[in-house]
């Protein structure tokens, strides 16, 4: 077997997981969202998650964008650093996600004015690729962390985008909902 096919083989079973593990979330907050009815009594707590998750999305769309420019500049340490960064914000708020909605459930945009149409059009958006960026993100940060640069280079021209879209389209939605056009 070549060097290259076994550095294939080296990879299936741990991407494979990674992609079971991204499975497992997503139907957790299909679960979450869809199945699972909040407690009334908590309905007054932590009101201010849903402004903490879009400070956190604000903050991993930043620390990607920093990110972005520095492998450019091939300053490759700090881009480490910025997409470490990045990461962390976007773990803390799933972490915030799931909490806010455990307690609240699901929130709806107000009134029916063509700017509910334009939400549900974002929101949707925002929703698909947040699924699919998931496993994207944890396959380019395993490449990346194992040092298998050329396989990270090449997912991560995917993951980028996909999750600094699905970044800012979360402060969008929240700012949507926070001040809704009726």
């Amino acid at each position: 077997m070549t060097p290259a096919a076994e550095a294939s083989e080296g990879t299936k079973l741990p991407v494979a997981a990674l992609i079971v593990v991204s499975g497992v979330a997503v139907a957790f907050l299909l679960w979450l969202l869809y199945v699972h009815e909040a407690p009334p009594e908590f309905a007054s707590r932590l009101q201010f998650l849903p402004a903490l998750n879009a400070v956190l999305n604000g903050c991993a769309a930043l620390s990607l964008v920093v990110g972005f420019s520095l492998i450019r500049a091939r300053n490759i340490r700090a881009h480490r650093n910025a997409m470490i960064v990045a990461f962390s914000f976007s773990t803390v708020f799933l972490l915030s996600y799931i909490t806010h909605h455990a307690l609240h459930g699901s929130t709806y945009y107000p009134g029916h004015s063509t700017m509910r149409s334009v939400y549900l059009v974002l929101l949707s958006s925002h929703v698909l690729l947040s699924v699919v960026a998931l496993p994207l993100v944890l396959v380019t940060f395993f490449f990346s962390l194992t040092r298998r640069f050329p396989q990270h280079r090449r997912i991560a021209r995917w993951t980028f985008p996909l999750w600094l879209y699905v970044s800012v389209t979360g402060v969008v939605v929240y700012l949507m909902l926070a001040h809704p056009v009726l």
